[in-house]
């Protein structure tokens, strides 16, 4: 690994450690989204709050984490499939464990979307898609996350040749179904929170 892409590396964990669900939340006035809820720093938490607005403009900044730090990578750095790959994760990690969140972020889900789109507009639209169906038949995201996790690595594999990024997607898929462990048991149990439902309690 080359100096550069060792910098631009740690450039993307950064990018990806920026909390778009606090940022937003404060700009709109709400609530912290870390204080109500899940206590998740993410865009399905800050849609409890009923700001529909405010969540979809964190989906969107999510999102554009992972995409800007593989495009800082490839337009500053390199273009070598591993090179990207590196900094796709390191942006979904810096999601996950933020530095100006004290390392207790969000679950990586839109940003690990954006890393997609780095990747290839065909992946991420697969896998947005696979997302999207879950969510609209179940209506809960966690189980539409967990269902396009585990698809993502398997649509690299046919539309990508590059083992690399599809090790990337490989990584990223063990990280999001770790971080849903608790949403795997509530959904086993039955007691799963459904999209736009608010939650009174605390984090849970």
């Amino acid at each position: 690994m080359t100096l550069t892409t060792a910098l631009l590396t740690l450039t993307a964990y950064l990018i990806g450690s920026v909390p778009f669900a606090v940022v937003v939340s404060k700009a709109f006035g709400l609530n912290d989204p870390r204080n109500y809820g899940s206590g998740n720093p993410g865009a399905t938490n800050v849609l409890r709050s009923g700001n529909k607005a405010a969540a979809a403009l964190t989906l969107v900044g999510d999102a554009a984490k992972g995409l800007i730090a593989v495009w800082v990578m490839r337009q500053f750095g390199s273009d070598a499939p591993s090179a990207v790959a590196l900094a796709g994760i390191a942006a979904f990690i810096g999601h996950i464990f933020p530095v100006f969140l004290g390392f207790k972020g969000g679950k990586g889900v839109a940003t690990a979307v954006g890393v997609l789109g780095a990747f290839s507009g065909w992946l991420a639209l697969a896998s947005a898609l696979t997302w999207l169906i879950i969510a609209i038949t179940t209506r809960y995201s966690s189980l539409a996350a967990l269902v396009a996790a585990i698809a993502a690595p398997a649509f690299a594999h046919v539309l990508l040749n590059s083992p690399a990024m599809t090790a990337a997607c490989l990584v990223m898929a063990a990280m999001l179904l770790w971080r849903h462990a608790d949403n795997i048991k509530r959904l086993l149990a039955g007691t799963e929170s459904r999209i736009g439902k608010k939650k009174s309690d605390g984090p849970s």
